[in-house]
């Protein structure tokens, strides 16, 4: 079975940039495109494969066919019909809002079907970039609800200047917000649940102002307070780096200049790469040749044994 690439879901929004359509080497004009949904298994965002035998068809349609031999038997018995994770580029002309997800059981007990947990990997972002992730200060549920009315809140919150190679883990409940200048890659719960907190008093296209979400987001926040919400790694040379370890997914950062081969032979699971620098190439255990540069993002089946990549390339794995 060949690598998967999919086309692109482009989502132009009122704080996008204009990073992701040549990071992307897209041939099209679009203005403002704040997010590049990569591969998504989103229901009425699902994904279509580019190319080869499964060519025009979604990511679930894909799924609901070949089951436990593109996603892993363990996994197909854990999602089923909908593909787990959500992989995004995302462009911040402006700060996004404020906002925090909820965790399963919270989100179940609201009437959703699931939470989310997901992942920032910063790229080449602007010189003045930065973020908000975590509570830098101890503050009550009645506390964070007056911060909210009064326009303070953002004085409880951790905020950081961040640069290419900046990783943040954002587990369920942990309040967050991208701010302006910053181009990362998100890899995420196949969940669009998200309570935004505050806004900045911004108004929308129609002169109104967004809508919040006071109540689900206090019953979702973490109020929990940690010295460093930032992940700490060590870059190396041609071996994986690992980033985040948990129930939802496992991410490591590649970062090569001579040939390696990554094995997956005892591993039940799709592999998503993430190219974030550089080009190369891979072939895998059958013999399928695959171009893989920056910009593009390729979903491996659980029945991928190896690869072997060559080339300049940097790049996020990620399976659960």
């Amino acid at each position: 079975m060949k690598p998967f690439k999919f086309n692109p879901l482009l989502k132009q929004t009122i704080w996008g940039g204009n990073k992701i359509i040549p990071f992307k080497n897209l041939h099209q004009r679009i203005e403002n495109v704040g997010e590049s949904w990569e591969i998504s298994g989103v229901r009425d965002n699902e994904t279509i494969v580019i190319d080869g035998e499964f060519a025009g068809r979604s990511l679930n349609d894909v799924l609901q066919e070949l089951k436990g031999k593109l996603v892993g038997e363990d996994n197909y018995k854990r999602f089923g019909n909908e593909f787990p994770l959500l992989i995004k580029f995302i462009d911040a002309r402006q700060d996004l809002s404020i906002q925090v997800h909820p965790t399963d059981e919270i989100a179940k007990r609201q009437g959703k079907e699931r939470g989310k947990t997901e992942m920032w990997y910063l790229m080449d972002s602007d010189s003045d970039a930065k973020l908000r992730s975590g509570l830098k200060m101890a503050i009550t549920p009645q506390q964070y609800k007056e911060m909210v009315e009064n326009d303070t809140i953002l004085d409880s919150i951790a905020e950081y200047e961040v640069k290419e190679g900046d990783c943040f883990f954002l587990p369920a409940g942990r309040i967050h917000s991208i701010g302006k200048g910053c181009f990362l890659a998100e890899i995420q719960q196949t969940s669009d649940v998200t309570y935004r907190i505050y806004d900045f008093k911004r108004k929308d296209k129609d002169g109104n102002y967004r809508e919040l979400h006071t109540k689900e987001a206090a019953e979702s926040i973490n109020f929990s307070v940690e010295n460093d919400y930032r992940t700490e790694y060590t870059p190396m040379k041609n071996q994986g780096v690992s980033l985040v370890h948990c129930p939802y997914f496992n991410t490591a950062v590649y970062d090569l200049d001579e040939p390696m081969t990554l094995d997956y032979s005892e591993l039940d699971s799709f592999v998503v790469l993430i190219g974030l620098k550089g080009e190369g190439s891979f072939v895998d255990n059958e013999g399928t040749e695959t171009r893989f540069n920056a910009g593009e993002t390729i979903l491996l089946p659980a029945t991928t044994q190896t690869i072997k990549i060559e080339g300049t390339i940097k790049f996020l794995e990620t399976y659960v």
